[in-house]
């Protein structure tokens, strides 16, 4: 009912609008009013290139619809980054994967999200020339908010699962190249960040187990 109600309102909306604005194109009017109804926000973080994107998200008794990735505006906000692959993991709670990168050349652009579960991702600057170098972001993802996380070159990235079970994918601009692959560890002393779960808990590789520290790392 409430949803009817909204349409309904919405038409008078346009009926007034276009009476008493002789010199208004109606039909250009509702095109921009449906392009920007499924705009997604793109927020800057204090990390510069660093984004949290929000969806919106339209909810009827039939399911949901959002717009997902949008290319055109995607380089409008953030810029003009060719996405090369698509990958998918699945980790049970506890699991943290990161932090890592790829050197030189091979540094990877990353755009993320979960498909199914709870995680906090976190993004690093390595950037030795930025503002921020060594400072750190964290947003939560899930499948409820559906937000999504861009992280450009220059920076580690690593997540942590919250749920029983999170199902994460994510788009990047560059292939995998293992010879150039790097990782920093999650408890780093001097990077210093807040994980959301007691360190006991927190279940890593091997390989990241041996990863650099901060301070030995390779960086940009």
């Amino acid at each position: 009912m409430g949803y009817d109600l909204s349409r309904k309102i919405i038409r008078i909306n346009l009926f007034v609008f276009f009476c008493f604005a002789n010199t208004y194109n109606y039909s250009t009017f509702v095109k921009n009013y449906r392009l920007n109804t499924y705009k997604m926000e793109y927020k800057e973080t204090k990390l510069a290139g660093v984004y949290i994107l929000e969806p919106r998200i339209f909810n009827d008794a039939r399911g949901y619809f959002y717009e997902v990735w949008k290319e055109d505006d995607f380089k409008q906000h953030v810029g003009d980054v060719h996405f090369v692959q698509d990958n998918e993991s699945k980790s049970s709670y506890g699991v943290l994967r990161g932090l890592h990168y790829q050197k030189g050349d091979y540094a990877q652009a990353k755009l993320v999200r979960v498909l199914k579960g709870r995680v906090v991702d976190v993004a690093v600057d390595l950037r030795r020339d930025s503002a921020t170098f060594g400072q750190y972001v964290m947003v939560e993802l899930s499948d409820k908010n559906k937000r999504q996380f861009f992280i450009p070159r220059g920076f580690a990235h690593g997540f942590l699962v919250l749920s029983d079970e999170a199902v994460f994918t994510y788009k990047v601009d560059n292939g995998y190249a293992p010879q150039q692959e790097a990782s920093i560890l999650w408890n780093d002393k001097d990077l210093n960040i807040e994980w959301p779960i007691a360190a006991e808990d927190i279940q890593t590789s091997e390989k990241d187990l041996k990863a650099s520290t901060f301070k030995a790392a390779e960086l940009f």
